[in-house]
């Protein structure tokens, strides 16, 4: 039996009966067409799970009842946060999406000189919602119990003249660095930052290196910014992280 996995923002804890939410409940009841005493698992976002059991399923509303709490052991060590430039259309969701499952620990989306993407503030606030939303989504299928954060667009220059992480990147294809030639210091945070569609300038990479990010390739072929993460993190993970 498929056991259904599904987030909800709020406070959880054992042996409470919560209403489902409508989101939850058109997929679970109306698409999926589950009944009372289907068992799911339930995450806010915060760490690990519970195991559930949908129950007093009616036309427009049902509740499930929380069980269980069960510990998750499947959030890397090493903690990545991805300088995403933004991307257009299905672009960036795809680099979200992908980079949660590939157990990123935050993504800052960044605006660039090259960046296409100009949106108001009130579209940016509806894509920022949106965003986080295939955060949620992606770590719901993936079994994360934690959700990485989509932090708000800023300026490129910004981000890395106040990023701290202990070990900087930025993702440069006539580098001539792999990053195995690097080693991961005791605090394992990485900082990766990645350009957009026609890349970063050169005043942009000389501007990143000044702030300590070293220029890296990741191979012999150019990759597409959305494709970028994905390698990059599972080479990290491989390096030093979790897959194996």
């Amino acid at each position: 039996m498929r056991i259904p996995r599904i987030y909800i923002n709020a406070e959880l804890s054992e042996n409470q009966t919560l209403t489902l939410p409508d989101t939850s409940f058109q997929h679970l009841c109306k698409v999926l067409r589950l009944k009372s005493d289907h068992p799911l698992r339930v995450f806010n976002g915060q760490g690990g799970q519970y195991h559930a059991t949908l129950c007093d399923v009616e036309k427009r509303t049902a509740n499930i009842a929380i069980g269980a709490f069960e510990a998750l052991d499947n959030e890397s060590a090493v903690k990545v946060t991805i300088g995403q430039t933004l991307s257009r259309g299905e672009r960036m969701d795809y680099a979200i999406q992908k980079s949660v499952e590939a157990g990123v620990f935050a993504i800052q989306p960044l605006l660039s000189e090259r960046c296409e993407v100009k949106l108001e503030d009130k579209r940016m606030e509806k894509r920022l919602t949106h965003w986080q939303q295939v955060a949620i989504s992606a770590a719901e299928q993936c079994g994360r119990g934690l959700v990485p954060i989509v932090y708000p667009p800023i300026e490129l220059t910004e981000w890395v003249e106040n990023c701290n992480d202990m070990l900087k990147f930025t993702l440069h294809h006539h580098s001539a660095k792999p990053i195995k030639q690097f080693e991961l210091p005791s605090q394992k945070q990485i900082a990766l930052l990645i350009g957009p569609e026609g890349g970063l300038t050169e005043n942009e990479v000389q501007h990143s290196e000044k702030q300590g990010f070293n220029p890296i390739t990741l191979g012999p072929r150019v990759l597409r910014t959305e494709t970028a993460p994905v390698v990059a993190l599972s080479v990290i993970q491989t390096l030093w992280g979790d897959i194996y």
